[in-house]
C-alpha cells in the first residue's frame, strides 16, 4: 500500500517573485542609498555613545495605506530637520504583524486587507514606499519577522527590530547577526531582560544558516555578526521604564560585557496599551535626560 506522508495540510503553493526582480524594478536612488548610509552611521555612533543626541524611532503601529504612509512621512521629515541637532528621528514602516492569535498580518501578507494574501503585491507595495520615504531625505525601521523577506527589502532599513515574541527565536537571532543595520531586541513578553540580553549576544557572534539568495534560491548563509544590537524596554507584566528599571537592565548588560545602551517603547505595556497614557509616559522620560541621556537611546 503506498500512503501519502507529504503536505497533507498544504492546499496551495504558489511562486514567489525573487528578489532580484523587485530590487531591479525598484532600485534603490542615490539619494535613497545616501540616507540609508548616513542613517546607519549616525545610529552607530550614538549606539557606541560617540553621539549623545537621542535616537527615535516613531510612526504607526503598522502600515496599510501606502498613501497615508507618505503624507505622515513628509510631516515627519520637516520634524526630523526641525530637531535634527538634538535627535536622530527614523520613521517606523512596519509591514508585518507578529499576532500572539490570529489577525491581519500586515501590507506584506495581505496588502489588500481581503483575505486574498497577494504576497508578491505586498512586496512590491511594500519596497516602493520604502524607496519613496528614503529618496525623500527620511530613513526608515522595521521589524523583521522570517529569513526572507529581508532579501527584498533591508537594503533600506536603516534600523530593524526583533520583536518581543521572536527575541528568544534562534533564527532571529541569527538572522540578526546578517543584517546590515544596527538591530533591537525587545524584551519578553512576560517582561523577561534575560532573553534580550543573550539575544544581543548571541547576534553579535557569526552564524551559518539557511535562507534564500537574491535569485530566490535556497542558500547557506555565513555572517559576520552584528555588533549594533541594543535592548528595546517594551513592559511586561508592568511597566520598565523607570530610573530603577532602567540601572537593573544597565547592570546586567555591563555583566554581559555589552554596552549599556537602552531604547525605551512607549507603547504596548509601557503604556499599558494605552494611547492616551503615553503623553505622561513622555513626560516621565523626558524629565530624567539631563542625568541620563547618554545610555537612554529613544
Amino acid at each position: 500500500m503506498n500512503y501519502q506522508n507529504d503536505d497533507l495540510r498544504i492546499k496551495e503553493i504558489k511562486e514567489l517573485l525573487p528578489p532580484v526582480a523587485l530590487l531591479e524594478k525598484f532600485p534603490a536612488t542615490e539619494n535613497a542609498a545616501n540616507t540609508v548610509a548616513h542613517a546607519r552611521k549616525a545610529i552607530h555612533k550614538i549606539l557606541k555613545g560617540n553621539d549623545d543626541r537621542l535616537l527615535v524611532v516613531i510612526g504607526p503601529c503598522s502600515i496599510h495605506d501606502p498613501v497615508a504612509a507618505k503624507e505622515y512621512a513628509t510631516r515627519l521629515l520637516a520634524l526630523r530637520e526641525e530637531l535634527k541637532d538634538e535627535l536622530e528621528i527614523v520613521m517606523r514602516v512596519y509591514f508585518e504583524k507578529p499576532r500572539t492569535t490570529v489577525g491581519w498580518k500586515g501590507l506584506i501578507n495581505d496588502p489588500h486587507m481581503d483575505n486574498s494574501f497577494q504576497i508578491n503585491d505586498g512586496l512590491r507595495i511594500a519596497r516602493k514606499l520604502l524607496l519613496d520615504i528614503n529618496d525623500s531625505g527620511l530613513p526608515a525601521a522595521g521589524e523583521f519577522l522570517d529569513m526572507i523577506t529581508p532579501q527584498y527589502l533591508a537594503d533600506l532599513m536603516s534600523w530593524g527590530a526583533i520583536g518581543a515574541r521572536t527575541t528568544e527565536s534562534q533564527v532571529h537571532r541569527e538572522l540578526a547577526s546578517g543584517l546590515s543595520c544596527p538591530v533591537g531586541f525587545k524584551n519578553g513578553t512576560d517582561g523577561t531582560i534575560k532573553v534580550a540580553i543573550d539575544a544581543i549576544n548571541a547576534a553579535g557572534a557569526p552564524h551559518c544558516f539557511l535562507s534564500v539568495t537574491k535569485w530566490g534560491h535556497s542558500a547557506i548563509v555565513n555572517t559576520s555578526g552584528n555588533g549594533d544590537c541594543h535592548i528595546i524596554l517594551r513592559g511586561g507584566k508592568e511597566p520598565n521604564y523607570s530610573a530603577k528599571h532602567v540601572a537593573e537592565v544597565k547592570e546586567g548588560l555591563n555583566k554581559a560585557g555589552l554596552p549599556a545602551q537602552v531604547m525605551i517603547d512607549f507603547s504596548h505595556a509601557n503604556s499599558s496599551k494605552q494611547f492616551k497614557s503615553r503623553w505622561m509616559f513622555v513626560l516621565t522620560f523626558a524629565s530624567r535626560l539631563p542625568v541620563a541621556k547618554r545610555p537612554l537611546l529613544a
